[in-house]
């Protein structure tokens, strides 16, 4: 009997684009970044009803971050051996069970209690899903799958946290919660339905013994991603954290065209999202080489010149543009990069990286904010991606001397063989043909 489950490294007739089931997985992390950055946009109105300060609703956001940040990789690892779709759709009922939790808690602590649930299900999903589209499709479709998975959460900050906000402004923001909670028990249903169970298990050949992730030769790898990533989201949130004082105190503009603003990065970033799938498949390395130049050209820009408004407002849609790529960009190389034994584990540790690089960047911002000011912010950005650049850059040249290495390692050892196959076959010069049996001895 054929299995059903899809196991697209495997040799065979190619299959159809499998939109489906990622277009599901996009819906569920459209919903799921909205849930985790919907505080933000309910500041006051969660800040009033609970009696707490702004900035411990704020803080929501960070111990959500941070709850991440922490467990993701453990259970990634706990989980390994279950079904990747079963435990998808478990983590989502987690997940719906902690907004309900958010929805009806009478106080502050008990939000806190449902926020750190929610980062346990939400790290847990995205070790899931951040693989699940290696797992879909071929080698050669993964940055095109990447790019329609990653389109939920670039959705989920043009539409999802506007959306969501001005539901819990008009309704009140436990309501926001809960039509979040029953949004995802109807995603887990079409996730039952429409997404294909995969085989994510690696099958160890005859005598091969099975090695830790960390022995695996491709982790090292996984690893150098997992840097990049923590450099450049750091160095991204350093300034994009304190975009709106920026827009208002420096760039000059009303209060009220920070929305417009915002607006604007998020639909380029849809824009640079559609590249990023599009030269990600063809030129994987030169498509995040020039994104992070057009990041770092842009908000030096903007540090330049913050007091002419066009220049601003340019600048800022090629940011977005530029940046709207790069987390795909970065996915793409990481699946590239992990062996099939270690894209789960790879997954999570770029889940964390990212939420280590978000607190970070913008705890950095603040300390940079309150002691130098608001221009030194994208100038600090453009300085970390410079760095980022090189790095990549001294991380190529390895590559390629590596691989340089090992081809000419395997020419010699071609040759050698062709050599003794010859010396077998007719002899040296000095000895004559070597005897292969007894009675040419």
């Amino acid at each position: 009997m054929t299995s059903s489950r899809m196991t697209p490294d495997q040799p065979g007739a190619e299959r159809p684009f499998p939109w489906i089931g990622l277009l599901t997985l996009a819906a569920a992390i459209f919903v799921l970044v909205t849930s985790e950055f919907l505080p933000t946009g309910l500041l006051p109105d969660m800040a009033r009803d609970l009696e707490v300060s702004e900035s411990r609703v704020g803080l929501l956001v960070t111990i959500f971050a941070a709850t991440v940040a922490l467990t993701t990789a453990p259970l990634a690892a706990l989980t390994h051996r279950y079904s990747r779709k079963w435990l998808l759709i478990g983590v989502l009922g987690v997940f719906a069970l902690a907004n309900v939790l958010a929805a009806i808690a009478p106080s502050y602590e008990l939000l806190v209690g449902a926020r750190v649930l929610g980062g346990l299900a939400h790290g847990l999903f995205w070790a899931i899903a951040g693989a699940y589209a290696g797992h879909l499709v071929p080698r050669h479709q993964i940055a095109r799958a990447v790019a329609v998975t990653s389109a939920g959460g670039t959705t989920a900050f043009v539409l999802g946290v506007p959306v969501g906000t001005a539901i819990g402004q008009a309704l009140g923001w436990r309501s926001a919660f809960g039509i979040i909670a029953a949004s995802v028990v109807l995603l887990a249903l079409l996730v039952l339905r429409f997404l294909p169970a995969v085989d994510h298990r690696v099958t160890l050949a005859t005598g091969e013994i099975p090695v830790p992730a960390r022995r695996d030769p491709t982790f090292p790898g996984v690893l150098l991603v997992c840097l990049l990533v923590i450099i450049i989201v750091m160095g991204h949130n350093v300034f994009y954290t304190y975009i709106a004082p920026f827009i208002i105190d420096e760039a000059g503009f009303p209060r009220d065209s920070v929305s417009i603003m915002l607006f604007l990065y998020g639909g380029a970033g849809a824009i640079g999202l559609v590249l990023a799938g599009v030269v990600g498949s063809r030129f994987p390395r030169a498509g995040l080489y020039g994104m992070l130049a057009g990041v770092a050209l842009s908000v030096a820009v903007l540090a330049a010149a913050p007091g002419i408004p066009v220049i601003v407002v340019v600048a800022i849609v090629v940011w977005g543009v530029a940046f709207g790529g790069i987390p795909a960009l970065l996915q793409t190389r990481l699946l590239h990069v992990a062996s099939p034994r270690v894209r789960d584990l790879g997954a999570a540790l770029l889940t964390t990286s990212f939420n280590i690089a978000i607190g970070g960047g913008a705890l950095i911002g603040g300390l940079l904010l309150d002691s130098a000011g608001l221009l030194v912010l994208p100038v600090v950005e453009a300085g970390v991606i410079a760095l980022a650049i090189l790095v990549l850059v001294l991380a190529d040249a390895r590559s390629r001397r590596g691989r340089a290495a090992a081809a000419a390692d395997a020419r010699w050892a071609e040759e050698h063989r062709a050599d003794a196959h010859r010396e077998l076959e007719f002899g040296s010069p000095l000895t004559g043909p070597i005897p292969t049996s007894d009675r040419d001895a």
